[in-house]
């Protein structure tokens, strides 16, 4: 009986270290998966203008494009480098997600972020919505990780490079 318990005790602590393991590296390794960054080929006005023809001419529109660097500067805050966020939407979309998971809201319109960085180089930045679908399941997993993920391909292609 001694022999049974033991390797049963050692199974929990297995276990629950596995656990603990698991749940260190989600923690350590989520939040670079949730952000995709690339290099724009294209200066930073390049950038933003590219993103915004390429958006309307793959059927999307854009609610606006904020300028942050001014936006912070209007209210007395100073920052050295430009940071604009290009937002976008397609309206079918936007209702098949709305239609069964109206929460998501908080996620949308999709952004995609340009900035300087430190070295004076065009960076982009957006939600890894292909992730992001697959962790919701569901219509979200279709639209935003099959449907929006292909189609911000396809903008983002012309400003990094394909």
């Amino acid at each position: 009986m001694k022999s049974q318990g033991r390797v049963v005790v050692g199974a929990g602590v297995g276990f629950a270290c596995g656990v603990v393991a698991t749940a260190v590296a989600v923690v350590l390794v989520m939040p670079g998966m949730m952000i995709v960054t690339e290099p724009s080929t294209l200066g930073f006005d390049e950038t933003v203008e590219g993103l915004q023809a390429a958006i309307k001419e793959n059927g999307w529109a854009s609610p606006a494009t904020i300028d942050l660097q001014k936006s912070m500067a209007k209210h007395g805050v100073e920052f050295p480098r430009r940071v604009k966020v290009v937002q976008l939407c397609k309206p079918e979309y936007a209702k098949r997600v709305l239609t069964s998971d109206r929460y998501v809201a908080a996620l949308m319109p999709c952004a995609i972020a340009v900035w300087e960085d430190d070295d004076g180089g065009v960076q982009i930045s957006k939600m890894n919505t292909r992730l992001m679908g697959k962790l919701f399941g569901g219509t979200i997993a279709e639209v935003m990780g099959g449907s929006v993920a292909a189609d911000e391909a396809r903008i983002m292609a012309g400003v990094v490079g394909g």
